[in-house]
């Protein structure tokens, strides 16, 4: 790897391997090359590539080749074209497993540094829709609670959750450890959730809070989980900033 500093940023030489005789297009083999500097931290964000042409030449590739392999991570939010800068780096999205964790966990799981602001934290009475979810008892209270989660100060999701008030965690706790950490150490496990995954446009208060345009791309998730003596422990509705998120799902041929 080679450094040189410029204007808009250091730009970074990778040493890059291309395989001819692999069944990987090449375009995608330039495309993971790179996308695995950047997870690495070889390519830190705000860095720049060489251009196409250097590129090309150095690697031996045909330029529509090498454009291709960077729109694949200009597509995934991790690289951005910028006139008269190049392409850049920006921060590397999270991308999470389809699976019974929270979010604060799979962060901190991928070397990120979790932060949770709470907005709303309110305990009251029940909606009906919260009271059918949850199947609460008659006068039984709910605790509400609205929060972003930031990973490595950029905000990441706005997630609202609702559960009974008599597992309610702190908001000091709810802070320093997650929802799920902070009902584990109270006791409550979540052994199986319901989901379902969707996509909106940011709205206004959506925008700010996530740092997005009006009309940018969220991600949504919609989870329902239950704990081992099959009593709901929460639901919640989760949005997230595309640009930086996704969901993986393993499929397996039964």
């Amino acid at each position: 790897m080679v450094e040189t500093n410029a204007g808009g940023g250091s730009m970074i030489t990778l040493d890059l391997t291309i395989e001819r005789d692999s069944t990987t297009p090449l375009y995608l083999q330039l495309a993971r090359a790179i996308e695995d500097s950047v997870r690495s931290g070889t390519l830190p964000p705000g860095s720049r590539l060489e251009n196409e042409m250097a590129l090309s030449k150095r690697l031996g590739l045909s330029r529509p080749t090498v454009r291709q392999g960077i729109q694949e991570l200009v597509d995934k939010g991790m690289l951005v074209r910028k006139r008269g800068v190049g392409t850049q780096v920006v921060q590397a999205p999270v991308n999470r497993q389809v699976a019974l964790t929270s979010l604060y966990d799979d962060l901190s799981a991928a070397g990120k540094a979790p932060r949770t602001e709470v907005i709303e934290y309110r305990i009251g009475r029940p909606s009906p829709e919260a009271t059918d979810r949850l199947q609460l008892q008659p006068g039984e209270q709910v605790l509400e609670i609205l929060r972003v989660r930031y990973a490595d100060d950029e905000p990441l999701a706005v997630m609202r959750n609702t559960l009974p008030e008599r597992i309610a965690p702190s908001r000091e706790a709810l802070v320093a450890d997650g929802l799920y950490a902070s009902l584990r150490k109270m006791g409550v496990v979540s052994v199986l959730a319901h989901e379902r995954i969707g996509a909106m446009v940011a709205d206004e208060e959506h925008a700010e809070m996530l740092g997005e345009q009006v009309g940018a791309a969220l991600l949504t998730m919609e989870r329902k989980s239950f704990a081992n003596d099959g009593r709901v422990v929460e639901f919640g509705l989760h949005a997230y900033r595309a640009s930086r998120y996704s969901f993986e799902v393993t499929l397996v041929d039964s």
